[in-house]
């Protein structure tokens, strides 16, 4: 597995160093050498655009552009509207997950989550 990953690029963005690091330090443990990251979504934007990017993993809250907002962004411009987005996030309200569904996320894991679930979730995504 880890040689199908090892090519691959990550943009991880979420406001919170400490669960960005856990991510990486997930992601690295599953065999991703390039993970990128960003602190909210202007800065993922930014990273994006300098970047070819195979996943973004995405906080929905955070100061400035959310992640939503970000999701809402990239699914405007062709160049991403296929881009693997998984939303990281507490926010399991229904609506929240509706929106995100119709904005075209590729798929949402709920805090707190297990390195299992994330690398589940990332394998189904990427396929």
């Amino acid at each position: 597995m880890t040689d199908q990953l090892k090519d691959l690029t990550v943009l991880v963005v979420d406001d919170h160093f400490p669960t960005r690091d856990m991510v990486k330090t997930i992601l690295r443990e599953f065999g991703f050498t390039k993970v990128l990251q960003a602190d909210n979504g202007a800065n993922a934007l930014q990273r994006l655009e300098e970047n070819e990017v195979d996943l973004v993993i995405c906080d929905w809250n955070m100061p400035g552009t959310s992640g939503i907002e970000l999701l809402r962004s990239l699914r405007k411009k062709d160049r991403y509207q296929n881009l693997p987005f998984l939303m990281l996030t507490a926010e399991v309200y229904k609506e929240n997950v509706q929106e995100a569904i119709r904005l075209g996320v590729t798929d949402y894991i709920a805090k707190p989550f297990t390195a299992e679930t994330l690398l589940q979730k990332i394998m189904a995504t990427l396929k």
